[in-house]
């Protein structure tokens, strides 16, 4: 495999040389968080198709294939419909509120004390997500090059740290462009059509695979129903996806271009539940189900385009693990430590440098802290299972609230938070990290606290929701830094 290895070894050298071109770009703090919110509808795409499609959409897509069959695809298929969604119904009213953050969201719509809060519980999902995709090119590493887990964490973690904190959200736009190709050629266009044919195609592996691996609901409806409720709504309130959803250029090309992303996620989410069939026709034993990826790969692919396909299933882990991280680093930074710090951190004015470095500092301290934790957990699926499960117990309610229905108030938001993500943490430790009451019993605490203190509480003040709904409605745009300048 050495010449496979080269292969790798370029496209991870043009990663970082691609960062460190991007680095040029970040000259604000707008540039550097939200990529000076002027991507045009083809980078936009890319993006958000690259973002949302990482470690646990391709090797835990590709597992679930191999456990359950065609039914395996319903968990990266729930986060293409959550995109589809976000792009349809809301995506045009976040970008014109023209923030860096969830909470900050939540501030303008509730008041300040809202985004307390709103930054912790979007910080510790931040931050699991950027876990579950170190996880996800580990598993790789300790298939091809047998070295131990941290080894392959401290290696992938440097470079996906490295490319982030140099230019922020523009080496991160860069790379996940050149990401998002690699990505589609590398599992859509080789490894998809190469390993169903080495299976004997869809009559044999249907002839020898387990009963029921080609019915759409082999998984479990309940399994199907638990997938909806976390990728599907989680899509729409993730601070990695709405970051993305900042850098749009307009409006229109936030709606447009997440459309066709949530599209390309449901063609991705059965070319990983084919794939991962046509493993488990081929080598039906394997001890590890995580394995399956780098295992159809390794063995059944030719010299150089083995190395492309492992170079696209690290596209698409890298691509995840630098949004999250990003992510993470805003909410810590703008949400967190400056509370801490008690200044206000906003704008593009005199402090866009300092802003600039103490976001660098973030990205480089919370890289470290993700690679620590994903050398103590192995489970891609039990870990973003945790994260998306604090996320939408902790925060749906609110902020989906927040945007369609008047009434919600500053308490009913902080009682909802408070009642969603004490009830999933409660229920995540007595019942198992990967049951489906926590979820299920996290949203109703969550609702029930939301409308019923918000209607036995006074409404938020009319000067809040007026400022509210002119940013609902683009007015007034905020002056940026540097000429708005288009990027395909």
């Amino acid at each position: 495999m050495t010449f496979d290895y080269l292969v790798m070894a370029a496209y991870l050298l043009g990663i970082i040389g691609v960062g460190w071109w991007g680095k040029r770009r970040a000259a604000s703090k707008s540039d550097f968080l939200v990529a000076g919110r002027r991507l045009g509808p083809l980078m936009y795409t890319g993006t958000m198709a690259a973002v949302v499609l990482g470690g646990a959409s391709t090797i835990g897509g590709v597992r679930l294939g191999y456990t359950y069959g065609v039914s395996g695809a319903t968990m990266v298929g729930a986060i293409g419909l959550g995109l589809l969604a976000l792009s349809v119904f809301f995506s045009a009213r976040i970008a014109r509120l023209r923030v860096y953050t969830v909470a900050e969201m939540l501030s303008l719509r509730y008041g300040d004390a809202a985004s307390v809060i709103s930054g912790l519980v979007m910080w510790v999902y931040t931050l699991m997500l950027a876990v579950t995709s170190t996880i996800a090119y580990a598993s790789v590493f300790d298939v091809l090059f047998d070295v131990p887990r941290w080894v392959a964490v401290v290696v992938g973690g440097t470079i996906v740290v490295g490319y982030s904190a140099l230019g922020g959200m523009w080496s991160i736009t860069l790379t996940d462009m050149v990401q998002f190709v690699v990505k589609s050629l590398g599992v859509l266009v080789l490894l998809l059509p190469i390993a169903v044919v080495k299976a004997g195609g869809f009559g044999a592996m249907a002839d020898k695979l387990p009963h029921g691996y080609f019915s759409p609901t082999s998984i479990g409806g309940q399994t199907i129903f638990t997938f909806v409720l976390i990728y599907t709504f989680g899509m729409l309130i993730g601070q990695d996806i709405w970051q993305r959803v900042f850098t749009a250029r307009s409006d229109r090309v936030a709606s447009w271009g997440g459309t066709v992303a949530g599209v390309y996620c449901l063609a991705y989410a059965l070319a990983g539940a084919f794939i991962g069939m046509a493993t488990k026709t081929l080598y039906p034993n394997l001890a590890d189900a995580d394995q399956a990826f780098a295992t159809i790969v390794k063995h059944v692919l030719p010299t150089g385009v083995r190395g492309l396909v492992l170079a696209a299933a690290l596209s698409a882990m890298m691509s995840t693990a630098s949004g999250a991280l990003i992510a993470s680093a805003t909410v810590a930074n703008n949400d967190i430590w400056a509370r801490l710090r008690r200044r206000a951190v906003s704008g593009d004015g005199d402090h866009d440098h300092d802003e600039i470095g103490s976001n660098r500092l973030a990205i480089a301290v919370l890289g470290v802290v993700a690679m620590g934790i994903a050398c103590v957990l192995g489970d891609v699926i039990a870990a973003l299972t945790v994260a998306y499960n604090l996320l939408v117990g902790g925060l749906l309610v609110p902020i989906l609230g927040g945007l369609v229905w008047w009434r919600g108030n500053l308490p009913g938001a902080l009682t909802a938070m408070i009642a969603g993500g004490t009830t999933v943490i409660t229920l995540m430790f007595t019942d198992g990290l990967l049951a489906n009451e926590p979820i299920y019993y996290g949203l109703l605490a969550s609702l029930v606290a939301y409308v019923g203190v918000s209607l036995a509480t006074r409404p938020t003040e009319e000067t809040v929701l007026e400022t509210w709904r002119r940013r609902l409605a683009g007015e007034p745009a905020p002056a940026t830094a540097a000429p708005e300048l288009s990027a395909a």
